[in-house]
């Protein structure tokens, strides 16, 4: 039990692996001048949490440990400080503060603009609203902002059955697109449900071999992964963009892509209170689903974090934090 004044919380004292996450106590925050404390009800856990855990991933930004990962957020506004008028004590919000800057997530309470938060989906409870900021604004600012999908278009999606990957199908699909997605075959009746036209099994099946003609390719796999975002680029029609996520566009695909004609640009998601509460309204209409696979205690993140690294995950991982 945490005391007046401090709050449980995960950190880590140094890189390693899953064992390096360890409960703390510690001193709970206070809002600065346009900035909200929140107290968290649950955490979203993602592949760049565990990276950065490992000494990869915002690890760079972070510096070296101590420090608490996790930017997924859903709680409580508890306190406000001056300047804030979007919100207030008791509102009911979810964000990716602070992003790719520590936000320390894994705590009871975390504090950050206001204005990098949004009311949370009134159709969720905490534990699905705080699976879906950093997935969700991930391919939102892929999809809308960065390829700007239009009807009609051919979307495919690498990794569709992961976290990004089916906010990035329901998305790509809204919109009006033909959507495309690789995944293990025991997902593709799910994915089906949520708007994919065609699926294909990665582990047998070679995607460049059957598909063609596509205007953009969300690559939520990268490079270093089979290759996936050169051969990618043989998916891609004249003009065609390819959105690496993970670890940006090699300069030796970015050349290749030039050479072919085709467009190929890196990716790295930013906080959007903006984008949050548009994507709230199109949970709360039924447009787009969120799926938590399960919901662990906080002082069990290392065990998500196992579970996690499998990359065997359907949809999110996310963490209980309200005692």
């Amino acid at each position: 039990m945490s005391t007046m004044g401090t709050m449980r919380a995960i950190s880590q004292d140094a890189f390693g692996g899953p064992e390096a996450l360890k409960p703390v106590e510690k001193t709970r925050p206070s809002p600065l001048p346009t900035e909200v404390l929140v107290r968290v009800m649950a955490a979203g856990v993602n592949p760049v949490d565990i990276k950065t855990r490992s000494g990869d991933g915002m690890a760079a930004v972070l510096g070296d440990p101590p420090f608490t990962v996790g930017w997924d957020v859903s709680g409580i506004v508890e306190e406000v400080g001056f300047g804030v008028h979007t919100l207030q004590p008791g509102d009911e919000v979810y964000g990716m503060p602070w992003f790719p800057r520590e936000a320390g997530a894994y705590a009871e309470y975390v504090t950050a603009p206001s204005r990098q938060f949004a009311r949370k989906p009134q159709s969720l409870d905490h534990e699905h609203a705080a699976g879906v900021p950093l997935a969700a604004l991930t391919a939102w600012q892929t999809v809308v902002d960065a390829a700007a999908v239009q009807e009609g278009q051919r979307v495919l999606v690498h990794a569709a059955a992961g976290g990004v990957g089916h906010f990035a199908v329901q998305l790509a699909k809204h919109l009006g697109a033909h959507v495309i997605g690789t995944a293990r075959a025991p997902k593709h009746a799910w994915l089906r449900e949520l708007g994919a036209d065609k699926l294909i099994d990665y582990t047998w099946e070679r995607f460049e071999d059957l598909v063609s003609e596509v205007d953009v390719v969300i690559d939520l796999i990268g490079e270093g992964a089979d290759r996936t975002s050169t051969r990618s680029l043989a998916t891609l029609r004249e003009n065609g963009l390819l959105v690496a996520v993970p670890s940006g566009v090699p300069g030796e695909v970015r050349s290749a892509a030039r050479e072919r004609g085709l467009r190929a640009t890196g990716f790295l998601v930013e906080p959007d209170g903006h984008a949050l509460a548009r994507l709230a309204q199109l949970i709360d209409d039924g447009a787009i689903h969120v799926e938590v696979e399960d919901a662990l205690p906080l002082e069990e993140a290392g065990e998500a974090h196992r579970r996690s690294e499998t990359g065997r995950t359907r949809g999110k991982l996310v963490l209980r934090v309200a005692s």
